[in-house]
């Protein structure tokens, strides 16, 4: 799978042994929210070994909660994030930065207790209340 930002400056490639490696998920998190500037985040978690850049840098920004955000210093989109726990093991890519990104779907959702009421689910996926239950 390939991505890109806006502009163009930054692309990336991703290469899984399977489509079933990735997991897209919505996430209700107050830092998703305000991150994402919408009511969610919705990102695809992949091994950092299929992940590369294939053109320029990203700028980072750490959050006081730990979390780094890897951004286009030109265009301001995001192209992925990770905490510090898993930042050797695991990128979560904007899913929008994809050039394909039905290939893969959301598998879930994540804070569903700060989901807004008027939204609705998404058949077929798993739902948590926190990060962990």
């Amino acid at each position: 799978m390939k991505g890109r930002c806006v502009c163009e400056n930054l692309q990336y490639s991703l290469e899984l042994e399977s489509l079933d490696d990735a997991r897209t998920t919505l996430c209700h998190c107050n830092s998703c929210k305000r991150a994402f500037g919408t009511n969610y985040g919705l990102t695809t978690k992949v091994p950092l070994q299929g992940f590369k850049y294939e053109r320029g840098t990203p700028k980072k920004f750490k959050q006081h909660n730990g979390v780094t955000r890897e951004f286009c210093d030109n265009c301001g989109a995001y192209i992925c994030e990770y905490g510090e726990e898993a930042a050797d093991k695991f990128r979560y890519i904007m899913w929008g930065s994809f050039d394909e990104p039905e290939k893969v779907p959301p598998k879930g959702e994540f804070f569903c207790k700060n989901k807004p009421k008027w939204m609705p689910d998404i058949p077929g996926t798993f739902r948590k209340q926190e990060i962990k239950e």
